[in-house]
């Protein structure tokens, strides 16, 4: 089982809408029991909400029902759990390398450095584009698939 956390500030924006949309993707191929896929914040100021209306409206337009999500904290811990732990952009990346105590084992990696892409996904908390944000998290968590199925660990 591959086992995936996505990282953003807050848990509520970003990383729960990734958790989702590589959730679905997974569950469409048939292969939602080979993954665990989770999220979680690199802050604390949104622990215990839902997701952002905007990230669940923009789910719900996909088909995707992000009921029963909460926001929670990355622990150090989190880094032995999973195999990938994926952050949004450089600020979630130096977070998780604070929290985690490094990187030892080339685990936190950036969304979209797996569809060949350099940026960061903007939050769209700040932007209010989650429209953006959500095609942005698409093509990252394709990649990302993409990258698991050709690397064999599919």
């Amino acid at each position: 089982m591959v086992k995936i956390l996505f990282v953003c500030h807050g848990n509520i924006c970003r990383s729960p809408m990734a958790e989702f949309v590589l959730r679905d993707m997974v569950n469409k191929k048939g292969m939602g029991d080979q993954f665990e896929i989770a999220s979680a914040a690199t802050s604390s100021e949104e622990l215990g909400n839902p997701p952002h209306r905007g990230t669940w409206e923009k789910l719900r337009e996909h088909g995707i029902n992000p009921a029963g999500k909460y926001a929670v904290r990355l622990t150090r811990d989190d880094y032995q759990e999973y195999d990938y732990l994926i952050g949004m952009d450089q600020w979630n990346i130096k977070n998780m390398h604070r929290i985690c105590g490094g990187d030892p084992d080339a685990k936190i990696r950036r969304l979209l450095e797996f569809a060949g892409r350099s940026d960061n996904i903007a939050d769209p908390w700040y932007t209010g584009n989650f429209e953006q944000t959500y095609a942005d998290v698409l093509e990252g968590c394709e990649g990302l698939l993409e990258h698991m199925e050709a690397g064999g660990v599919l």
